[in-house]
């Protein structure tokens, strides 16, 4: 993908890392100092709320409430449609949060959190965490820096970026819930890969803080770079990417070392994410 193919979509951020797509065809954003962004298609930008944390990954459910994973707080924050923010999950008694990275919503609202740990300690895990926001650990089998995540078209999968490994991986999810063996789904040598969206025909797309580069990996195929800045201008630590859209066919890609979130035509159509109502 040449750089000319990418516009700014919203400027005037502050390091937005985490980007996700609300219900009503919004783009959420996160900034370093615990904002929580609206972003229309049009470019209009309305910051709805502030942790006062720094805000990595974010997600949203039905009703268009924010869930942030906050490393400032060390929690998961509850952001409701009228900007109140509280505490949705710290983790459990035993294993409190330490670096919460990034989530995603199963159908049934179950909100998977990977939790980074240290770098090059290799002691992430990922959570599961209730629709009344009790935790769990889910999987301690993906530890190298867990960062992001989704889940598979049949629910049947989370797949996760490992940044301190290199490489995104699969865990099942059995019927009752709990996790299978993690599988490897491709090696990234040479980078660090960060955030993580999902096509409708599995093909998968992966912004990396190392370089400035975003990688595009077919289902059972081989990684290719899809677009790379080695300026650091246009893609700019392009951690986070999401489908945007009312076709969700163009990319839109976070800059955690700048201000503005970027976007692209893509030969591809995002998986829709899961939205569900928690009540």
């Amino acid at each position: 993908m040449d750089l000319s193919a990418f516009s700014e979509l919203a400027g005037g951020l502050d390091h937005p890392e985490g980007i996700a797509p609300g219900p009503d065809g919004r783009l959420f954003a996160g900034g370093e100092a615990g904002q929580v962004y609206a972003i229309s298609m049009d470019g209009t930008v309305e910051e709805i709320a502030s942790t006062g944390g720094f805000l990595y990954g974010v997600v949203a459910d039905g009703d268009g409430a924010v869930y942030a994973c906050d490393f400032g707080r060390a929690e998961v924050a509850h952001v409701s449609p009228a900007g109140d923010v509280t505490t949705y999950s710290r983790g459990t008694d035993a294993d409190p949060f330490r670096v919460p990275n990034f989530a995603a919503f199963d159908d049934t609202g179950y909100l998977y959190v990977t939790d980074s740990g240290g770098w090059a300690e290799d002691d992430g895990v990922v959570f599961r965490v209730t629709p009344t926001g009790d935790a769990e650990v889910w999987t301690r089998d993906v530890p190298r820096f867990p960062n992001g995540c989704c889940v598979s078209e049949d629910g049947t999968w989370l797949l996760v970026v490992e940044s301190h490994g290199r490489v995104v991986s699969r865990v099942p999810i059995r019927g009752d819930g709990s996790a299978g063996s993690p599988e490897l789904v491709a090696e990234l040598p040479g980078s660090q890969p960060d955030g993580i969206a999902l096509a409708a025909d599995g093909t998968l797309y992966v912004g990396c803080y190392r370089p400035d580069r975003i990688y595009r990996i077919p289902p059972g195929g081989r990684p290719e770079v899809w677009a790379e800045d080695p300026d650091g201008v246009v893609l700019n630590q392009p951690t986070n990417v999401a489908f945007v859209g009312a076709a969700r066919d163009r990319l839109a890609v976070a800059s955690l070392g700048g201000w503005s979130i970027m976007m692209a035509d893509v030969g591809d159509v995002g998986l829709p994410l899961r939205y569900p109502t928690l009540g």
